[in-house]
């Protein structure tokens, strides 16, 4: 296995960062275009590997087999969109994570609304047979609290049904912000949908491609991780390609949870967006996570670093992410001699006690890429750390490696020979 050993600035680091593009906006843009009569796919879109697993299946009408990945969304919102390519037989398959992580909830509610679709392996997971048909629609209930892509995903295809959508939320909706970059992307291209707290609803009626289509912004979630090397380096880093005003970003909010964690955002003198470190060595970080839980892996090693006692609640989806992502953050944690309470009732929570650290933490990434982003900052405190599965950044930031590097931190690769 591939393995990097990080070492940290040795100057005060002053750092240019160009982000990649939305990945979340990029998905949705391109099913949009997919469904949308005569509309281009949109260019540019974020250059990573769900992205791409995404744009080549849409690109390719006579694809009957269709690999996912690792890509959580793009089993989503293809599972979705070819339910509704009529005459059309696709089978969806990803990764060995993929096919342990339920899309029951999707396929239930697609099955509700006319939807031909089988399972080839265990009842409520990967892999799927799609058969694309004409689907009713109508008015269904769905638990809103497990994933906010499922909504998503039916929200796109809603226009093609014969009665539209209402969905009945059970239960209050996690990463609402997402349902809400998805209906501002749909009415874009000409479908008005309404959100409201107890559902959402789409009406019959077909897309339009935009006059003045809605350029991909740069990835507030990709930028967490610049957030937290800022909190632990105390440097200055310069954040080009962020929307700050208007973005159509629930993670957006990251600069006010960062705001709680010694991180300043700024308009950068020569353009960009500044950020810039006001540590408070009292801080205490109590943080519902319910609309951002991407955001939850730097926030806890950030914390976990500074020796900030915190309080996270809204965590009930991580455990259904590329890994259960709350049980991955409590075992590489005990690595830098922090004890997180058993995590019950999506909280995780930690009183800034300390255990001491024995060794150099080898850090596993459990083929998720938020967790190798959020876990090399760490080398700050603990130069020579080794992050395992490096690679894992491809899905969503393939460029975060060398721009770490670009940053002032050394990344030696670890050959096995040398190991062993």
């Amino acid at each position: 296995m591939k393995r990097y050993r990080i070492f940290p600035p040795e100057d005060f680091m002053e750092a240019r960062v160009t982000l990649p593009l939305s990945k979340s906006q990029s998905a949705r843009a391109l099913v949009i275009a997919a469904l949308t009569p005569g509309a281009p796919a949109p260019a540019p879109v974020a250059e990573c590997d769900d992205t791409r697993l995404i744009a080549n299946a849409l690109s390719d009408p006579e694809a009957v087999e269709v690999d996912c990945g690792a890509g959580g969304t793009t089993m989503r919102f293809l599972t979705a969109f070819y339910a509704v390519q009529e005459g059309r037989r696709v089978r969806l398959d990803g990764s060995e994570r993929m096919r342990h992580r339920p899309i029951g909830v999707l396929v239930d509610a697609l099955r509700a609304l006319g939807a031909d679709i089988e399972y080839e392996g265990e009842e409520g997971f990967p892999p799927l047979a799609v058969t694309g048909r004409r689907l009713e629609g109508g008015e269904i209930e769905m638990d809103a609290t497990v994933s906010s892509q499922y909504i998503s995903a039916l929200l796109m295809i809603a226009p093609l049904m014969r009665q539209g959508l209402k969905i009945v939320f059970k239960g209050d909706p996690v990463s609402r912000p997402y349902i809400q970059m998805t209906l501002r992307l749909m009415a874009d291209a000409g479908v008005e949908g309404e959100l409201t707290p107890g559902g959402v609803s789409v009406p019959h009626g077909s897309y339009r491609a935009p006059a003045c289509p809605r350029p991909i912004e740069g990835d507030w979630s990709a930028a967490a991780a610049w957030y937290e090397t800022e909190a632990m380096a105390a440097g200055i880093i310069n954040v080009s390609n962020l929307a700050t005003e208007g973005s159509v970003q629930g993670d957006r909010r990251l600069a006010d949870i960062y705001s709680r964690l010694g991180v300043v955002t700024e308009p950068g003198e020569e353009g960009g967006t500044d950020l810039l470190a006001n540590p408070d060595p009292d801080a205490r970080a109590v943080i519902d996570f319910s609309d951002n839980p991407d955001l939850v892996p730097y926030a806890t090693v950030t914390c976990a670093m500074l020796g900030y006692p915190f309080r996270f609640t809204g965590l009930g989806t991580l455990a259904i992410k590329e890994t259960d992502r709350i049980a991955a953050l409590c075992a590489e944690m005990l690595k830098v001699g922090v004890v997180i309470d058993t995590p019950v009732h999506g909280t995780m929570e930690w009183d800034g006690r300390r255990n001491p650290i024995r060794e150099l933490p080898v850090f596993e990434t459990y083929d998720d890429h938020r967790m190798a982003m959020a876990l090399a900052p760490a080398s700050i405190f603990l130069p020579g750390i080794v992050i395992c599965d490096p690679d894992v950044v491809n899905k969503s930031y393939p460029e975060f490696w060398e721009q770490l590097a670009g940053a002032g931190f050394t990344i030696q690769e670890i050959e096995e020979e040398a190991e062993g």
